[in-house]
């Protein structure tokens, strides 16, 4: 992905709007628009580095992604990213309530997997 995809990423991620971007970073909203066009424009080195700073990520992972440093941060889906988000904003106790429910369903996926497999077998 490139400059253009992985702002849109982040920016989603963020949930937050161009325009609270360009008053948070100090880049202009049409600038900031360009960028996301599809033949937009990249930006200068001190507009990728203000941008960045108000998303919390590194010039390298908004304009490469974090494909080119799988070393330094693991790939996850866009939906699963924001699930991480809400999980953080939540307290212990209810962060332990949302593991052990996860674990459940998991558990309970993984034996239906195992019951499904188990009657395959039989039929031949």
């Amino acid at each position: 992905m490139g400059f253009r995809e992985n702002l849109k990423a982040e920016l989603a991620y963020k949930d937050m709007l161009v325009k609270e971007l360009a008053a948070l970073s100090g880049v202009n909203k049409r600038t900031i628009d360009n960028y996301l066009r599809e033949d937009g424009s990249l930006p200068s080195v001190e507009a990728a580095v203000s941008i960045a700073g108000v998303l919390g990520i590194t010039v390298e992972k908004l304009v490469r992604g974090d494909a080119e440093f799988p070393e330094k941060s693991s790939v996850m889906a866009p939906d699963i990213r924001s699930i991480v988000k809400f999980l953080e904003e939540l307290d212990e106790r209810d962060r332990t309530i949302v593991f052990n429910l996860v674990k459940s369903l998991k558990q309970m996926e993984d034996s239906d997997r195992s019951k499904d497999s188990k009657s395959r077998f039989r039929k031949t």
